[in-house]
């Protein structure tokens, strides 16, 4: 799986670049055909100090995108990611349905 971290108007620390590869590592476990990952972090409102991330999972077929907001990147990361693997997890499912039928 290739990683791509973006991060809009700000310099992102090698410590939260560490946090998010780790978490979208913990993604394979529930689709092992992930082709890339890109993810995208950006102050959304900045005297809010509001924070978002937009995270875009590629699947053989299929294009997987959210995104969180929240007052730290870590806490958005973290939301974004238990969407996806949500999406995943359906995706899944619906494949093992369809070729059981």
């Amino acid at each position: 799986m290739n990683i791509k971290i973006t991060s809009r108007k700000f310099r992102a620390k090698d410590s939260l670049k560490d946090f998010i590869k780790s978490e979208m590592k913990g993604l394979e476990r529930y689709n092992d055909q992930i082709m890339d990952a890109d993810v995208i972090l950006s102050f959304t409102h900045v005297a809010d100090s509001i924070k978002t991330a937009e995270i875009v999972v590629t699947i053989p077929g299929k294009t997987i995108s959210v995104s969180h907001s929240s007052d730290e990147f870590e806490k958005s990361v973290g939301a974004a990611i238990e969407k996806i693997v949500r999406q995943l997890t359906k995706v899944k499912t619906k494949l093992i349905a369809r070729k059981k039928s």
